[in-house]
């Protein structure tokens, strides 16, 4: 029988930075390209409720239905009032001060691949599949895994940048380097570092490489020089396991745009902006979204 599991987004026994609050309010409408503006209406204040500085919570919950590693798993997004929200489309990217909202869908050292289902209502997480079966990396991703929310890379556009590369139809995905292992939906509060321009199958699929803002060495890393200076072999390491996860299932390995290197922080600054827009155009239906939920 399938259970469920409500499980709050921010662990807030895990950090310092968390001041007792007597209301809760959600993040208003910020940048441009925001045109759901989900985060805007007011809630009712409680007694109590938890803020953290570095890990956003924007007052949701996440709740589990299904058991985990089974077909049926699915992790939802729910605000205050217990209604469904889309950690797509209704988290906010933009924070201010050069600070993102990141989701996490799958946990560093842990090989269940999990996503987003952009195909289904409220795009919940749940593992992906392939012929019936669930799917896993043949081995752990060594670091913290998701999705910037409104965003989307759009298959209609060619990239002349990346070899003429199409959107791969998803959101943008970010690797998350910090020192934790955080959980499935956690929403992070993280800085942009570099990109890396992966080529999958002749489809563009971007990865943000970022830091949470509460991790140690946040301060100290603040472009793809100081990465390499403070977490020395990691962007070589991150390029080489999304290149060569596919080959112990016969694939070839993926290639990479842009000098096979990571850009700068400017360049994956340009990437969200463009993906933002891209996705401001889908949820107001300018362009096909095909199969895709807006909801």
């Amino acid at each position: 029988m399938a259970t469920a599991r409500v499980m709050a987004i921010a662990n807030t026994t895990a950090t310092t930075s968390c001041l007792l609050s007597k209301s809760i309010h959600f993040l208003p409408k910020q940048g441009p390209f925001n045109p759901r503006a989900c985060f805007t209406r007011r809630v009712p204040s409680l007694k109590k409720s938890f803020t953290c500085t570095a890990i956003y919570n924007p007052q949701v919950q996440v709740k589990e239905q299904g058991q985990p590693e089974t077909l049926d798993y699915r992790v939802f997004f729910v605000d205050n009032s217990g209604k469904k929200i889309s950690p797509w489309h209704d988290i906010p990217l933009h924070l201010g001060d050069g600070a993102f909202n990141f989701v996490v869908e799958i946990p560093k050292e842990s090989s269940a691949k999990m996503e987003v289902a952009t195909d289904e209502q409220y795009t919940p997480i749940k593992q992906d599949t392939k012929k019936g079966k669930l799917r896993y990396y043949p081995y752990n991703i060594n670091w913290n895994y998701g999705l910037l929310p409104q965003t989307w890379e759009d298959p209609s556009f060619a990239n002349s940048e990346v070899e003429g590369a199409l959107g791969d139809n998803d959101p943008v995905d970010v690797v998350e380097i910090g020192e934790r292992r955080r959980n499935i939906g956690e929403v992070l509060r993280v800085k942009p570092l570099g990109a890396l321009a992966m080529i999958d199958e002749g489809e563009l699929d971007w990865k943000i490489v970022a830091i949470s803002l509460d991790d140690p060495k946040a301060s100290l890393v603040n472009d793809v020089d100081d990465v390499e200076k403070h977490f020395p072999g990691t962007l070589t390491a991150i390029r080489d396991w999304f290149r060569d996860y596919k080959i112990p299932d016969g694939k070839p390995a993926n290639k990479f745009g842009l000098g096979n290197k990571a850009a700068n922080k400017d360049y994956a600054l340009k990437v969200i902006t463009e993906t933002n827009e891209s996705w401001a155009k889908l949820v107001k239906r300018s362009v096909a979204g095909g199969e895709l939920s807006l909801v």
